[in-house]
């Protein structure tokens, strides 16, 4: 594994950008800076060496990943994956030799994000 393996790639940020460009959320998520730095960097670099950019680059990917990321996706991430972890250490402390796998099953997560929704749902609709 190369010194520079866990920088963005150009590639990886090209991609991103497409993406946020496709979604609108790369005007309406990145100041003029953030644009420029990507666009430069896309323009000018054929591999991220500096760690400073790379840092730079990270974050400014991150906040396009999250400005990217739907509703639905945030709730399994926040509520979900919180839950299951929960019901995990519940199930795994009767005895549940499987309920450690739990935890990290998004499938599960997003079940329990669908139940957690349909019961606020339900309780707005009972009054």
């Amino acid at each position: 594994m190369g010194k520079h393996d866990s920088f963005p790639s150009v590639g990886m940020l090209a991609q991103t950008k497409r993406l946020a460009l496709r979604r609108g959320v790369w005007f309406r998520s990145l100041s003029r800076v953030e644009r420029a730095i990507i666009d430069l960097t896309l323009q000018c670099v054929d591999c991220v060496k500096s760690v400073k950019l790379a840092k730079l680059l990270t974050a400014v990917m991150g906040k396009l990943e999250f400005a990217m990321e739907s509703t639905i996706e945030r709730l399994v991430r926040t509520i979900g994956v919180s839950l299951a972890g929960k019901i995990s250490c519940v199930a795994a402390g009767w005895g549940n030799v499987s309920a450690k796998r739990w935890a990290s099953d998004l499938s599960f997560a997003n079940f329990l994000v669908a139940m957690h929704l349909s019961d606020s749902f339900g309780r707005r609709l009972r009054g």
